[in-house]
């Protein structure tokens, strides 16, 4: 089993509308892992039936005993984070800003504080279209931890591909190199950058390459709406040509991509025909051609 995790240094890149269409390209022999957690929305291009659900606990928020509770005040005098509030009979925890810390349970000296695993978010195994399966989460409001989300959804898609003989794991990592990005990339076989040609898409190509770096892991790139601008194309791809990473698609901007969204559809559901639906078909065979080489 081999796994390729398509990500962008930023946003709006194209990213996941990429991701979808290998995903409905290579769904009967793959599973699919969304692991942008913070802001979950492959299954909408996919049609996920979200067949299958489990709570996902992480971190830990403080509890006030009312009946133990002298509203002596200790605790919110020690807070930093003022996750604490008083009223005139007890004092209260906001679960949104506990930072789960501890410091209020240690200095209560009635035992009125406990600290309770909370529930960050939802993990979600659905069948999709044509006959694939995908693995994907959503974090629970200002919820913290998405990487371990990420983590998670990755260990039940790699076990899903395992257990059901499927060749690849495709998973579409979440913009940026914070701690979900890292999570995302974690035992790849093949990293896919999604850029696009402006100066902040090179900025940001040229911060999650580094990142990619630390892991050893081979990398292509596709880039995305190519004649926006061709003079920053160029630079982007001067910068691939010096780290030695190859291009295996540059899709000029089309409107068929919204167009193709709006209905729910990936590029290759809307127009199969395209230009820009055979450049993306002739992609995934590259990467997989790369892959199924790599021993």
């Amino acid at each position: 089993m081999k796994e390729i995790v398509v990500i962008s240094g930023k946003g709006g890149t194209g990213k996941t509308s990429i991701s979808a269409s290998f995903a409905y390209l290579e769904a009967k022999n793959a599973v699919i892992a969304d692991c942008d957690v913070d802001a979950a929305n492959m299954h909408l291009l996919l049609d996920a039936d979200f067949a299958h659900q489990e709570d996902f606990f992480s971190g830990e928020v403080a509890v006030i005993d009312e009946d133990k509770c002298t509203n002596c005040g200790d605790c919110y005098n020690v807070c930093r984070f003022d996750a604490i509030t008083k009223t005139d009979e007890f004092h209260k925890v906001n679960p949104i800003d506990c930072e789960g810390c501890w410091y209020c349970s240690r200095v209560c000296n009635h035992e009125a504080i406990t600290m309770k695993t909370q529930k960050a978010g939802d993990l979600y195994i659905s069948n999709i279209k044509n006959s694939g399966v995908m693995v994907h989460a959503k974090l629970g409001f200002a919820a913290e931890n998405s990487g371990k989300l990420v983590a998670e959804v990755k260990k039940k898609a790699r076990a899903k591909a395992n257990n059901e003989n499927k060749k690849y794991v495709i998973t579409d990592g979440s913009p940026g190199i914070g701690c979900p990005v890292i999570s995302s990339l974690s035992g790849a076989n093949l990293v896919v950058f999604v850029t696009e040609a402006t100066i902040s898409g090179l900025h940001d190509l040229e911060r999650v390459h580094k990142l990619v770096k630390t892991f050893k892991t081979p990398a292509v790139c596709i880039i995305n709406k190519y004649d926006l601008n061709l003079d920053m194309a160029k630079k982007i791809e001067e910068f691939l040509a010096k780290e030695d990473i190859k291009v295996i698609a540059k899709l000029n901007y089309d409107e068929t991509f919204p167009k193709a969204m709006s209905q729910a559809k990936t590029i290759i559901e809307y127009d199969e025909n395209s230009e820009i639906a055979k450049t993306l078909k002739s992609a995934w065979q590259e990467i997989k051609n790369i892959v199924d080489t790599d021993r």
